[in-house]
């Protein structure tokens, strides 16, 4: 698989990585047997950034993944993340913490979790407004320097936050929610990660499965799946970005593909940008890596663009927008 440059320090990643987190937590029940499996089909695909966090399960998701790379650590460049405390968007009502003791106590945790003894790309989960970037990048340093870490990240960054924590330490990446129905990167967050030379990994490529086409009714949701709560697969604005994903379907059909495919192959002909979709099947991995072959001339691009301009998704990503960094 084609690899690609996260940063100016060294990081590189296969083109596409997998996202971890529907295996432990938020998209209803998973079977850890498949998961495994799946994690396994990823590097035999060629599929080396495996993507998780402390906050997944809460703590369950990085030991699933541990147990699945363990003796084919070498194959896996392995980032996971901290700050929220007490699970998911920190729903467990511990909120963010990014003081640099619990940096420290954080990281020392994944590494007890995954079992390995260095982590390739550690991300701050959210940026915690209590506390200055500077030093919860200054701790992240330190753990590079101790080389429990090796390349550092932020996710859902504001531009002016990763100015400042660039100044601190060189970041490789930031991880944020990109797709044809969240778009909002493209104003400011991906010129300034092209400026400094910062790679971009997109998070909810597919829009949480809704850019699958698989989706045609709220009930078709489990009961305990985590997008019960978020807008944009609420009333009205699930039957309006219906018709965004069906736009998106019928391009897709012009290029035999499935519109989960087009999707990543869109992002796929972005400059710098690797986009991660989660899975916990290997039916979906195996469709999302055939992306890859898909190739994009210039006016397919266009007609993506008209079918899915900046603003046609309904509702916002979350139903408190306070967990992203302004």
């Amino acid at each position: 698989m084609e690899p690609r440059r996260l940063g100016k320090q060294g990081l590189t990643v296969s083109a596409m990585g997998l996202g971890c987190m529907g295996m432990s937590d938020a998209y209803g029940p998973a079977d850890e047997a498949e998961s495994v499996a799946t994690i396994h089909r990823a590097l035999e695909l060629g599929v080396n950034l495996l993507d998780t966090s402390d906050a997944y399960g809460p703590f369950t998701n990085e030991e699933l993944v541990g147990k699945a790379i363990r003796g084919r650590r070498d194959e896996v460049r392995l980032a996971t993340k901290f700050g929220f405390v007490g699970g998911t968007d920190g729903r467990g009502g511990g909120g963010i913490d990014g003081r640099p003791e619990h940096v420290r106590e954080a990281c020392d945790g994944s590494l007890q979790r995954l079992g390995v003894d260095h982590i390739d790309l550690y991300y701050q989960h959210r940026v915690d407004p209590k506390v200055p970037i500077e030093e919860t990048v200054g701790a992240m340093a330190e753990m590079v320097r101790q080389g429990k870490v090796r390349y550092l990240g932020l996710c859902e960054a504001a531009p002016a936050t990763i100015r400042r924590a660039h100044a601190v330490h060189p970041i490789s990446a930031l991880q944020t929610e990109y797709s044809l129905w969240s778009r909002d990167p493209e104003d400011e967050l991906l010129p300034t990660v092209r400026e400094l030379g910062i790679g971009f990994v997109a998070y909810s490529p597919l829009g949480r499965g809704f850019l699958t086409g698989q989706l045609r009714r709220f009930e078709d949701l489990p009961a305990d799946d985590w997008r019960r709560h978020r807008p944009r697969f609420q009333g009205e604005n699930f039957q309006k970005n219906l018709e965004l994903v069906d736009r998106v379907k019928e391009i897709a059909a012009t290029k035999q593909a499935t519109p989960a495919q087009l999707a990543l192959a869109w992002l796929l002909a972005q400059e710098g940008v690797v986009p991660i979709p989660g899975t916990k099947r290997r039916k979906n991995l195996e469709e999302n890596v055939t992306a890859l072959g898909i190739a994009l001339t210039r006016e397919d691009l266009e007609r993506i663009d008209e079918a899915a301009p900046k603003g046609a998704a309904s509702g916002e990503r979350y139903e408190d927008m306070s967990v992203v960094d302004r």
